[in-house]
């Protein structure tokens, strides 16, 4: 062989190499991404308002049905935490975590995230849930509502009244509650909404939170709807904070949602609002999340289960 034929051949072997090597990554950029890191479809009942409460197993079956495996409860629904996981069993689906209020935001009779560790770790145990999230930053225990207005604004004035002190204590009362159940297996996390990124004092009630907070204790459960409506780039977002945000709220909304700090937006199912989800998505891979939760705020425009069911063919699909 000449040392011409030699290079042509070895260049032919690279070629032919490579090809064979990129055919698997071909197949992988293909595989939907979800599918691709083996990461259920998730959904937060929240979004399915009363149905959950009236008919919990038909519920299940029907997001089931449409690709959902990972739940997450807003509550207990006044029902024992054995009975609920009953229901996900039979259903063949499984609650990842639950969101805990303080007490003066709690039904009677349902555990708090105030209860005792032993509690908890019983009542998610029955569950199968090792994952708690607080919803909401501290509050009053009493709110005073104007009649007939809308409660949000109740919720705002007393954030902004607890000023920048208000995300300290809150980030002290975390990484307490957190430190306490971590030896019962259960971990705490934060959920936010668009109040946390109001500036004030040169800061924010978020970057304070966050500065406060253990990141080795208390994870972030990312609302990344929220964090747009609240004037936050939701990939630098991801990036900042990679790490320590466990899980995402999946919640798009429309462009005619402007940045505010007063729990307003213009909900859309997922990939029919302004959000970018090719940007968005890897980035929640990239920064460690573990749990992808749809969500959407009312009003809904169409039936929720119809929504719940756009945004789960749009994520089963999307590959990235």
């Amino acid at each position: 062989m000449s040392p011409a034929f030699d290079r042509r051949g070895l260049l032919a072997g690279l070629t032919l190499a490579g090809a064979a090597a990129a055919v698997p990554a071909l197949a992988a950029r293909g595989t939907p991404l979800l599918r691709r890191i083996g990461k259920p479809l998730g959904v937060q009942l929240y979004a399915l308002g009363d149905a959950p409460r009236t008919d919990l197993p038909g519920t299940l079956r029907r997001l089931a049905g449409m690709g959902y495996r990972d739940f997450e409860l807003p509550g207990f629904y006044g029902r024992p935490a054995k009975d609920l996981r009953a229901d996900a069993d039979a259903a063949g689906v499984r609650f990842g975590s639950i969101h805990l209020a303080l007490p003066a935001r709690t039904p009677p009779g349902s555990p708090s995230l105030m209860s005792s560790p032993q509690e908890l770790a019983d009542t998610l145990g029955a569950l199968g849930v090792t994952q708690a999230v607080l919803p909401m930053p501290l509050l009053p225990d009493r709110l005073s509502f104007a009649p007939g207005g809308d409660p949000r604004a109740a919720f705002v004035a007393a954030v902004e009244a607890g000023g920048l002190d208000m995300w300290k204590r809150l980030a002290a009362l975390l990484n307490e509650r957190a430190a306490a159940l971590k030896p019962f297996g259960i971990g705490l996390g934060y959920h936010n909404h668009n109040m946390e990124f109001r500036p004030q004092g040169g800061t924010t009630g978020w970057d304070v939170l966050l500065g406060e907070l253990d990141p080795r204790l208390v994870f972030i459960e990312l609302d990344l709807g929220w964090a747009a409506a609240g004037g936050r780039d939701v990939v630098a977002e991801l990036r900042r904070l990679k790490g320590r945000v466990r899980m995402v709220h999946v919640k798009d909304i429309k462009a005619s949602t402007p940045t505010n700090y007063a729990l307003q937006q213009d909900p859309a199912e997922v990939g029919l609002g302004r959000l970018n989800w090719r940007a968005i998505l890897p980035a929640c891979v990239a920064a460690g999340v573990e749990h992808y939760y749809v969500e959407q705020e009312p009003p809904f425009t169409r039936d929720r289960f119809a929504s719940m069911q756009l945004s789960a063919d749009f994520l089963t699909r999307f590959v990235g």
